[in-house]
Formats: structure tokens, sequence, C-alpha cells
């Protein structure tokens, strides 16, 4: 179930306890400026105000489509400074995406190469006699040699 938002200033410990993440990863967003630098209590703790919530979530979720923090770090730059950085970050999006799906490409490749040398070894084991090295790790020297 969804938490209300918080309508008043939170200690670190509440603000992460809220965002499902360690006081220590909100230390490292604020040393890295994804947050704004935090007012301090009387007593030295760090206050956050309700908007901080949200924002954590948006560099949660950013960063699970992985945005990088440096790249977040600018964005929120620009943001927090009043300028509207949505192009740019619209640009970035569309370049992780294009990543993400040459990645794809590259395990589906690797993963029909796998499937063939899983048969190659198979056949191979089937040859061996008991006991005896079935050289699987040489099928990769022979496929070098020999491309299909």
């Amino acid at each position: 179930m969804k938490q209300p938002a918080p309508t008043k200033v939170m200690q670190s410990s509440e603000l992460a306890r809220l965002a499902g993440i360690s006081p220590d990863t909100l230390r490292y967003y604020e040393r890295n400026r994804l947050l704004p630098a935090a007012h301090r209590s009387a007593s030295g703790y760090r206050l956050f105000p309700p908007e901080a919530l949200m924002r954590v979530q948006m560099i949660r979720g950013a960063l699970s489509v992985g945005f990088s923090v440096k790249e977040l770090g600018r964005i929120f730059s620009v943001r927090d400074e009043g300028g509207i950085p949505c192009h740019h970050v619209r640009k970035l999006g569309a370049e992780k995406l294009a990543l993400v799906e040459s990645q794809i490409e590259e395990l589906k490749t690797k993963g029909r190469e796998l499937k063939r040398t899983l048969v190659k070894w198979d056949q191979l084991l089937k040859c061996s006699a008991h006991g005896k090295r079935a050289g699987l790790l040489e099928v990769f020297t022979q496929a070098k040699e020999n491309p299909e």
C-alpha cells in the first residue's frame, strides 16, 4: 500500500526509510548533488523538506533504467537553477534504450553460439570414452579455424 506523501520536514533516517534506501545512500546522493544540501537542526540532524521523497524516487527510477549519478547530477543542477532539461533527458533516455537494445542483440548472439556449442559438446561427450577428456574447450579453437 502506498504511503501518503510526507507533509513535514524529515530527518534523514525517516526519509531513507520512506524511500526504501539506506541513510548511507541518502548521504551519497547528497554528496553527489542529486539532493539539495539538507538544512541542519539545532542538534545537527540533517532535515529534508517533504518534496525530497519525490526527488529520491525520481533518482531511484532514473538509476534503474540506466542513468548515471553524474548525468543525474547535471540534470538536477539545471533543474535546480530554473532550467528545463527535458529535451536533454529525452535524448539521454533514447541513447540508453539504443544501448540496451544493442546489448540484447549481443546476448541473443551469445545465446545462439552457446546453444551450438552445447550441441557440439554433447556429441563429443557421446563419442568420448568414459574417464577420458573430451576436449570440450578445444571446440573454441576449432570454431575460429572453421567458421560456419
